[in-house]
């Protein structure tokens, strides 16, 4: 800054109020500050900055999973509110483990970001707890006690879906489920109490909320020569890859099998795919936690928050009555 000020002809001070945007500065020395900076290749320290002011206006971000586009949506909500109030984003992602989650919460521990948003947390809530003692943070997806946190109603979410399915007539649904992704234990248990309370058969299949699990998913059935009527996948990107497999295996959707899905992702709305799925509202998740990070950093609350958004239902083409039942329907009609 010294090598600024005099090149511009101005005082170490002016060049500070300029970088840091003070509207104390008339319009011709901010031009010259900035004329001197660009010449020289100046740009800020904001290490630097962040120690001395206890703030470095920056947010980072964890994603769990940089394939599935459930993730950027929420991004786009963390970006809005960050850009409306002055703040950088740093991503991460977690790569779908445990220990890299842990490690780019860590490093952003290190950088001394303001606050953390882990969206899909998947780390032991010790480990969210702990950081959260040392910055604010605010998980996404993944409900964790004493800590701030923005989910989906998932339970509800997986009970939607056997409510709609067992409607059409489907009494045969198997689910592939979503590990220990975020939300995916309180779908699945969604999923069990709504075919428990109608006395129907619980299938359950292991996955991850990847597209090797919605094929490993089918694989299985299909060895086992035992294909249920509907499929719910824990996830568009799981459920995407169920619908191609299927096909591959001269299964048609919905004809012989429905498929639904969970999160509503742009994938799923697309002509070709027709998705059935559960609806997520990804970008105000993002801004609603976002602003539950704000009010950490600019604001005194202390008391951990708990925002829940309620799920809905989208019908589209993966999804028909069974076989059976418009067979007795075409009958009747006739």
């Amino acid at each position: 800054m010294d090598d600024v000020a005099e090149v511009a002809g101005v005082s170490r001070a002016l060049v500070s109020l300029v970088m840091r945007q003070s509207p104390k500065v008339s319009d011709k020395r901010r031009a010259a500050v900035l004329e001197a900076a660009d010449r020289l290749g100046y740009r800020p320290n904001l290490a630097a900055r962040s120690l001395a002011e206890r703030r470095s206006k920056t947010l980072g971000v964890v994603i769990n999973d940089l394939h599935n586009t459930f993730f950027a949506d929420v991004v786009d909500g963390i970006h809005d509110v960050a850009d409306e109030h002055g703040y950088r984003l740093l991503l991460n992602t977690a790569w779908r483990t445990d220990a890299d989650e842990q490690r780019a919460i860590e490093a952003f521990l290190e950088y001394r970001v303001d606050a953390v948003l882990v969206v899909g947390a998947r780390a032991g809530h010790d480990v969210i707890r702990h950081a959260s003692v040392a910055t604010p943070l605010v998980s996404i997806g993944t409900p964790i006690p004493d800590v701030d946190v923005v989910v989906n109603d998932d339970q509800r979410g997986g009970e939607l879906v056997v409510d709609y399915l067992t409607g059409l007539g489907h009494t045969d649904i198997v689910h592939i489920d979503g590990g220990v992704g975020g939300g995916a234990k309180r779908r699945r248990i969604g999923f069990a109490h709504a075919m428990a309370t109608r006395n129907l058969p619980i299938r359950v299949l292991p996955g991850d909320y990847t597209e090797r699990s919605g094929v490993d998913g089918v694989d299985l059935l299909i060895d086992s020569g035992e294909i249920p009527t509907a499929i719910f996948a824990a996830n568009d990107l799981s459920a995407i890859a169920v619908i191609d497999r299927l096909g591959q295996s001269e299964l048609r959707v919905p004809d012989d099998v429905s498929v639904v899905g969970y999160d509503n992702t742009s994938l799923a709305g697309l002509g070709h795919i027709g998705l059935t799925t559960v609806h997520q509202p990804r970008v105000e998740m993002g801004r609603v936690a976002t602003l539950a990070a704000l009010e950490r950093i600019e604001g005194d609350r202390r008391e951990a928050v708990r925002h829940v958004v309620s799920p809905e239902l989208v019908v589209r083409s993966t999804t028909a009555p069974p076989r059976t039942v418009r067979r007795h329907s075409v009958k009747e009609q006739r």
